[in-house]
């Protein structure tokens, strides 16, 4: 199966691109195909990106695990945010890539206080903001819908990493308010998942092979996993503040795809915040070859959609 990019939404996109000199440029013409083939995990069976979407739009929270680089992830992302907004459904836009103290500056762009060029140098966008995220944004501007802002801010989360969650007593009431109050890192199989990856390569939370003990591997791998909890965490609280501040309003938030397998890490902490709402979970996976795919074993568990693209070889 494929889906089209509908070309109106390519061509919205470039009309808002920015005139300011520190503004990025202009987002190139999208071509309207984006390939694409979408397993239901749940039926066990292949169905349309438009099945999909109909099933997740009754959803009250949904998280689409991304794999950051791949270009062709960032397009269907925009899809589903443009599929959504064609069924007449108001969105709340929720991202891994905003830090919560960048809130007010991300308030103030949505509501044209300030141009893009002062959004950009107070938000500390992700390097290739300009096509992968931008599109989001835009999207959510043009429609009036709300944007949070949902990640702890880095050096919080890199304080946490190297001396343990103590690190957040040294906060000020400010700086602590951007963290989620409440942070639990038990030891499940998020965790026994994370540490696998922290000892295959550079894990999620930066670790990498050593020479050092076990002991210390251990401790290390510990410590990385709390700055990966504080995260979930505080992207959680931020999503269930959202959900209740905004009546209720469909949250969509994109992160990570490590963040939202398996029904783990953020997805499980804002199922604790948010008892007895449906929380859906999509994750988009690039291959190389669509005409193969056979989902099993393990892939079947990591969400209710698996949304394979074709990515960079």
């Amino acid at each position: 199966m494929t889906f089209f990019l509908p070309i109106v939404l390519a061509g919205a996109l470039q009309s808002a691109a920015p005139s300011a000199p520190l503004a990025p440029p202009a987002l190139p013409a999208l071509s309207s195909y984006v390939p694409v083939r979408v397993f239901d995990t749940k039926a066990g069976a292949f169905v349309d990106f438009e099945v999909m979407l109909a099933s997740v739009a009754k959803a009250d929270v949904i998280f689409v695990g991304e794999q950051h680089d791949d270009p062709n992830t960032h397009r269907l992302e925009a899809a589903i945010l443009d599929g959504l907004r064609r069924r007449g459904i108001g969105v709340t836009l929720s991202l891994e890539m905003f830090e919560r103290d960048t809130q007010p500056s991300v308030n103030s762009y949505l509501s044209a206080g300030i141009s893009e060029a002062e959004f950009l140098k107070a938000s500390r966008p992700w390097p290739r903001y300009a096509t992968d995220y931008r599109p989001l944004i835009e999207l959510a501007k043009a429609h009036g819908w709300p944007v949070i802002a949902a990640n702890i801010p880095r050096r919080f989360a890199s304080s946490v990493a190297k001396a343990g969650l103590t690190a957040l007593d040294t906060l000020t009431p400010t700086e602590r308010s951007w963290v989620a109050a409440e942070v639990k890192c038990p030891k499940d199989a998020y965790f026994d998942r994370f540490a696998a990856t922290m000892t295959d390569h550079d894990g999620p939370g930066g670790g990498t092979k050593t020479n050092a003990t076990e002991e210390d591997q251990r401790t290390t791998t510990e410590r990385y996993y709390f700055s990966q909890c504080v995260k979930d965490e505080t992207m959680a609280d931020a999503i269930a503040t959202g959900f209740d501040q905004f009546n209720g309003k469909l949250v969509v938030h994109f992160d990570g795809a490590f963040h939202s397998d398996f029904g783990q890490g953020t997805v499980d902490r804002v199922r604790r915040r948010l008892p007895g709402r449906r929380v859906a979970v999509v994750t988009v996976l690039p291959v190389k070859d669509l005409d193969t795919l056979s989902p099993a074993g393990e892939d079947l568990k990591r969400g209710d959609y698996l949304v394979y693209t074709v990515g960079r070889n």
